[in-house]
Parts: C-alpha cells; structure tokens; sequence
C-alpha cells in the first residue's frame, strides 16, 4: 500500500464546477473545493465563516440600495422603494422623498455622482438630481438645462422621416406649425422645437398633424422647411437611460427611443448640450452605428469613456475629448444586461461588468501590448455560481464582489487581479435577497425574509442573520423589541455562549431559561467546506483510498464540526475539553487540530472530508495537510 501526503495550502480558487472533476491538472483543481458555503475567501487563501448580518430596518416593499457619499464624512445608504426613497446615514433613516419609480420600473434606474449630486436617470421617466440642501434635508428635482434668453440648451433630434416638412403660419408670437405627416402627439405639449435654426416651445396639442406653439427666437420666414428638430428628450421619446461624468463632461448614454446615442455637454458645463460650431468646448454628439444593435445600456468613465451596449463593448477616445478629436471604437462583443440596470464597478484597473446572459461576470482591461480591451470571463472554472445575476457591487475593503442571483442568493468573488485570485462562494440565508450595494466599508443588502423586507449589514461583530444585540444592567430573562422575527426560530448566544436550543419569538420578545446581561437573537446559517476527491493525476482512479489523517491550521476559532466518514463531531470541543470553563464559552483555538481517520472508500468523487458547522462561533481554516492511503 501507497501512503501519500497532500497539502492544501490555499483556496485561492474558490468553489468548482463539477465539470472540473475530470481535470487535477488545473491550478484551479489544487487550490479549489467542491463546496465552499457561507465563508468568505482571504485573498491570501484562507477561508473564514462570513460576517452575520445585522437588521437596520424594515421597508414598504421590495427595492434597490444606491450608496451616496456626499463627503468623506458622511455616506449615505438610499433605499429605492414604490414612489419614494429613504435615506440612512450610520444605519439611521434621516429622511424620506418621494420618488416618481413604481415598484416594478426600480429595476431600470442608473444614477451617477459629482460632488454633493446625486443623478438618476430612467428610461420612462424624466430624470432627477437629489442634493442636500442648506438645513440638511434631501431634495429630487427634475434636471434643469442650462438656459440663456429663454433658450434651453437640450439635445434635439429630428424622429421623424427626413422628408417631413413644418410650415410655420407666422414668424413671432403665437403660431401652429403644420406637419407634411403625422409626427406630433399629446405628450409634446410644453417641449422645445428648433426650426430652422430658432427655438418655439409647444404651447398645445391640436392633431398629428398641427401644434400650437410660443416662438422664443424668431422665425425666418413661413416657408415649409425640412430643417426642423425635437427635444431628445421627452414623455413622447423617452427619457435617458445611463449617464457619467468623464472629463468634465456629463456624459448621456442612450434613451428609450435613440437607444444608442451618446450626447456630451459642454466642458465644465454640465447641462449645456449646446453643439454650437464643433468649438473644442462645445457639446458632441454621436451615434453608434455597426453591424449588430448596440443599445447603450451603461458608460463608465476609466482610462478611456467605456460604453456598454447589449451586443458590444466600446471605448471613446479623445485627448482632450473634443468634437474634433472624439473617435470611437468596438473592442469586445459580449453585450450587457438589458432587463434591468447592473451598474458595472472598477477593480485594480479593470471595468467588471454582467455579460448580457446573466450567467457572466467579465473583466473589461485595457491591455497595453494590443492597445485595446479585453473581456475575461471570471467564472470560467465556477461556472455554476453565478447565474441570473441582477445585482452587484464591490468592497474594496474585503477585496469581494457581491453578486445577487434572481433566485435570491448572495455569491461572493474574491478578486485580486495581482496574485490571480478570482474565488467564488454561495452565501445562503433564511429569505430571498434582491440587492447589495457598498457605502464606504459597509455592504448593505435588501433582503425579503417571510414575506417582509429588510435592510441589513454585514457585521462581523455577530455571527448570526438579522441580528438585533443589547446589554443589559441587570441580569434577564425577557428580551424584547424582536418584532421583525415575529413566530421565526431565532438562535441565541447569551453571555458569548450559543445555546442549545433555539426559541421562538411570540410577541416581539423571548424568554430564557436563564438571565443574562447581554444577548445576540438572530436566524443561523451554516457554512460548509467540502474538498475536491482526490485527482486521478495522481493515479488514484478506480482504486480504494483511506484517510489517516488531516491536519488543520486554524485561527481564531472556537468551534469545528468535522465529518471524516463518521458523522459530523465536535473535533474542537473533543481535543481540548481539558481547557473547557463550566458556563462560559469555547477556548479560541490558534494552531492545529490533528485528526485520525479510519474507513476505506470506493467512490473516488466521494470528498475525504467535510466541515458542516452552524453553531455561532468564529471559524477560520488557513491549510490542510492530508495523509491518504491507497489500496495498490
């Protein structure tokens, strides 16, 4: 018989396919599991049960998070629900606007940042800046273009057929403009019109055909001219649908009925799109013509202005970005989501953005050697995890994207592009989460938990989900104010010892068997690491193997459930029950724990080992060391 040592210094790869069983001659197969659940990956390989979750609120219904930093000082979290947002500043709400996005058009928001401005933008929907005002309140407007003698500065666009023709029935004043085809509607009444160079305001609505409208310059003559536009933007055409700030410039991607248009203000005028005479300074505006739709669904400004259409992804290029100097270019053509706004986040350098199926995240990088962009797949190797993904965002801090999936579960990706680390875990709780965002070092997710909505906050002061702490004077039994876990089996940890047992909460509070002076009431998760079988590129295939033993590195841990072939066992409390105080909790352990192991195994695919734990204590794994045994 053959004894062989293996050691497993990393999980660097995260959780794998199982198409990737076959394949031991991978990186990813050395350093990866075959189920990695509720743990979070250190980018220098170790894997650590993941911060709980405590409870900050409950809200009206299902929405959308959006972080705003309004100074270094003072981040908020914006909780975009039915017709209103509220707003949270250190978990606190400080106020509510109401907002025009019904529930189920939330999906389909953008927003950008400059300063102390918050854009929002949406395709149906005229789109909104939210500031602070001087007392410290929040205002959503409407965008304001920049005006000059009455002369609103807005895109225009001419929709209808070349051909049509408007004749003026006067040059001042009040007039009707009469149309060579049906091109006007109800909702054009109040927009802006340039004819022939000049701006009239539509006053009213009189037919397809015929409008009213107040001349703001007047009109060169009453001829019938094709020189004629509408504004871009309107009820009847739409609203944009992305926006960005890049060189100074507000940046307009696309809207509900030019879909892949860009517009460009002024420099250092942001809501100035006057084209003027093509000046350097001036406005620019251009579409994206190719061979395939590019509906423009998100533009981020990096190195160069990257655009994210639906078949494609492109960089506008331009130093200074200048109507003369403005070029753009197809890179890669993947194409993005199109049902609903995924706003891409930036990474060491790299743009990552959802793929259009859903099922992808990509690294869009500019590559010196080629002078252009590429899109790496992310995922290549955990292709099952992120699937249906409709949310994300990145903590720096941790080094993890947050992925949500349209079934309701979290994924996390640590990402560190330096070292090669792109490793996938699923995250499970009790309920069905639908966004994530960041808020300086804070991430936030808004999570639907028996049919109520919550917002809460990676903590990793808890080691529970929907967590509520509190300490007490005196000693007690009854704790209350649990309302949101109302008939729900909450796990305790009292004194910093998890109970056996867990209690239901009936009236907003529970009772203990026994008084204490602080607690922690919340729903238990599991985390749970299983390893890849053994790799038949070390001559394992279709023979029996026998773990001896494993050894493993912990690190401030006080609890590891271990099944080798067994069952689960409290391998922690076993070896050291000698250091175990009466009512109190778990010795932190920092070293290893050896771990003897007897039976035979058949199965080859079938893991050596399995750690499975849901009591709440610390648990983090640095490396393993396993002695096997096979049959020759």
């Amino acid at each position: 018989m053959t004894r062989i040592t293996q050691v497993k210094s990393n999980f660097t790869a995260g959780e794998v396919s199982p198409d990737l069983l076959g394949r031991g001659d991978l990186r990813a197969y050395a350093n990866g599991a075959a189920r990695l659940q509720n743990l979070f990956i250190y980018p220098t390989g170790g894997v650590t049960r993941r911060a709980g979750l405590r409870y900050i609120d409950t809200i009206i219904g299902q929405g959308r998070l959006i972080p705003f930093e309004f100074n270094t000082e003072q981040t908020y979290l914006l909780v975009l629900t039915a017709n209103q947002i509220d707003i949270y500043l250190d978990d606190i709400k400080v106020a509510t606007v109401a907002s025009p996005w019904p529930q189920n058009e939330i999906n389909q928001v953008a927003w950008t940042q400059s300063a102390d401005t918050l854009l929002l933008a949406h395709p149906s929907y005229p789109p909104k800046k939210l500031t602070r005002n001087a007392s410290g309140g929040f205002e959503l407007d409407d965008w304001i273009f920049y005006a000059i003698d009455n002369v609103i500065n807005t895109p225009f666009y001419k929709f209808a057929n070349s051909a049509v023709t408007l004749t003026p029935s006067g040059t001042t004043g009040t007039i009707t403009l009469t149309a060579s085809a049906d091109v006007f509607a109800p909702g054009h009444a109040a927009t802006r019109m340039q004819v022939g160079g000049q701006q009239v305001e539509i006053t009213s609505y009189d037919s397809p055909t015929v409008v009213t409208v107040n001349v703001i310059e007047d009109l060169v003559d009453t001829n019938p001219t094709i020189d004629w536009f509408e504004q871009a933007f309107s009820s009847v055409r739409g609203y944009p649908v992305t926006v960005a700030f890049h060189q100074d410039r507000l940046v307009i991607g696309g809207s509900r009925d030019l879909p892949n248009r860009l517009w460009f203000s002024r420099s250092g005028d942001l809501f100035n799109f006057d084209l003027g005479t093509g000046l350097d300074d001036e406005a620019i505006e251009f579409a994206i013509l190719s061979d395939q739709v590019n509906a423009i669904r998100g533009v981020f400004s990096g190195r160069h202005l990257q655009v994210f259409t639906s078949g494609a992804e492109w960089m506008v290029t331009g130093t200074p970005l200048t109507p003369s100097t403005v070029q753009l270019n197809r890179q890669t053509r993947v194409g993005s989501v199109i049902s609903r706004y995924v706003p891409p986040v930036t990474v060491d350098g790299a743009t990552v953005f959802v793929a259009r199926n859903g099922q992808e995240i990509r690294e869009f990088l500019y590559t010196d050697i080629e002078q252009a962009y590429t899109a790496i797949d992310l995922a290549l190797a955990s292709r099952h995890i992120p699937v249906g993904i409709i949310d994300q965002d990145y903590d720096p801090h941790r080094r993890l994207i947050f992925v949500v999936r349209d079934d309701g579960q979290l994924a996390t990706m640590t990402f560190y592009r330096a070292e090669q680390v792109r490793a996938w875990t699923l995250h499970q709780t009790q309920g069905f989460v639908h966004s994530v965002t960041v808020v300086g070092e804070k991430v936030y997710i808004q999570v639907e938990r028996d049919s109520k909505f919550f917002i809460e906050r990676f903590d990793e002061a808890v080691t529970l989900d929907s967590v509520l702490d509190g300490e007490a004077e005196n000693s007690t039994q009854l704790w209350s104010g649990l309302d949101h876990l109302e008939g729900q089996l909450v796990s305790v940890i009292a004194d910093d010892i998890a109970l056996d047992n867990p209690v239901t909460v009936t009236d907003g509070s529970i009772m203990l068997n026994d008084a204490a002076f602080k607690i922690e009431v919340g729903l238990p998760f599991t985390h749970i690491i299983e390893p890849l079988p053994p790799s038949n590129s070390e001559g394992f295939a279709g023979r029996k193997i026998r773990l001896i033993q494993a050894i493993f590195r912990l690190q401030d841990t006080q609890a590891l459930r271990l099944d080798t072939g067994q069952g689960l066992k409290d391998i922690a409390l076993k070896q050291f029950e000698e250091d175990i105080i009466l009512d109190a909790p778990p010795p932190i352990i920092n070293g290893d724990i050896n771990v003897r192991a007897l039976g035979w195994r058949k199965d080859g695919t079938v893991p050596s080992w399995r750690i499975e734990q849901s009591v709440p204590y610390p648990f983090t794994l640095l490396s393993i060391n396993n002695e096997l045994k096979v049959n020759d």
